[in-house]
């Protein structure tokens, strides 16, 4: 899969509704778009011996303990706590090879695998730290991805809630803090992760193209299109810059003026 392949692949996945979002193989586009000379066979491979593990233990386990023990026991996928901040992490295809990763690149892997095998487990999108929301009997739970799938119980999710400077009233509220999030926005999290990495590093190359990943996947938000015009004008690409500040002024009037005002900063530069 070329660059050019992989954003056909990422647009065609962005016009497609909630429920019938690709998210392994978008992920796996991701990947590519970032670095088209690697192999994504051992990502799918990975993904499959979850679903058939998670299979096999469904048959005697309950969900959240299958779940858990087939990609963290079976499949070793777990969190990196000694490197954390190594760029491998947030990489769908060097995760399946490094059996390690931040929490939404593992929870890419868990949502596949749940999802092929008839579970309902979405991704929560809370502040600080990816958790995934698995649906039982008893009601739903919230697992780590990156402390082995283990259940987060109430208590530590309203203490992280706190930690991440949430207020007490919102903290408290387990239905706002459990809210399930679809597998786009998981995705898109994860880009997002990148550009803000990489724009860190001054590497606007690379927060370029997360941007964009982020602009196919989400055709209707405007805001990727600002961060690509950051990184393009980090670049030096003032003309690119402009473009994509005239393509996020054309999706969201309420951004039209943001951008003006940054599309004029960018026109200054140029003359």
């Amino acid at each position: 899969m070329t660059r050019a392949d992989a954003e056909t692949y990422l647009s065609q996945a962005g016009q497609a509704g909630d429920a019938d979002f690709p998210l392994l193989e978008a992920a796996i586009a991701c990947a590519l778009h970032e670095d088209p000379t690697r192999d994504p066979a051992e990502a799918r491979e990975l993904a499959q011996s979850g679903v058939d593990r998670l299979s096999k233990r469904l048959a005697h386990e309950s969900p959240e303990e299958a779940l858990a023990e087939a990609m963290a026991g079976d499949l070793g996928l777990g969190g990196d706590l000694f490197t954390y901040e190594h760029p491998d992490n947030a990489d769908i295809l060097a995760v399946a090879q490094r059996r390690k990763g931040l929490p939404v690149a593992l929870g890419v892997y868990y949502l596949h695998v749940a999802h092929r095998c008839g579970l309902i487990v979405k991704g929560v999108d809370f502040p600080g730290h990816f958790l995934l929301r698995i649906e039982t009997q008893e009601g739903p739970l919230a697992l780590d991805p990156f402390s082995e799938g283990r259940v987060v119980l109430p208590s530590e999710l309203t203490r992280r809630a706190l930690h991440a400077g949430l207020t007490p009233n919102v903290a408290d509220r387990l239905d706002r803090l459990m809210e399930p999030a679809p597998d786009r926005a998981v995705l898109i999290r994860l880009q997002n992760n990148i550009f803000a990495r990489a724009a860190q590093s001054g590497d606007y190359a690379q927060a370029e193209r997360a941007a964009l990943r982020r602009a196919l996947l989400d055709p209707a938000d405007h805001r990727p299109w600002l961060d690509v015009a950051a990184a393009r004008e980090g670049q030096g690409a003032l003309i690119g810059a402009q473009e994509a500040l005239a393509r996020a002024s054309a999706l969201d009037g309420g951004a039209a003026l943001a951008a003006r005002a940054h599309r004029e900063r960018v026109r200054l530069k140029l003359n």
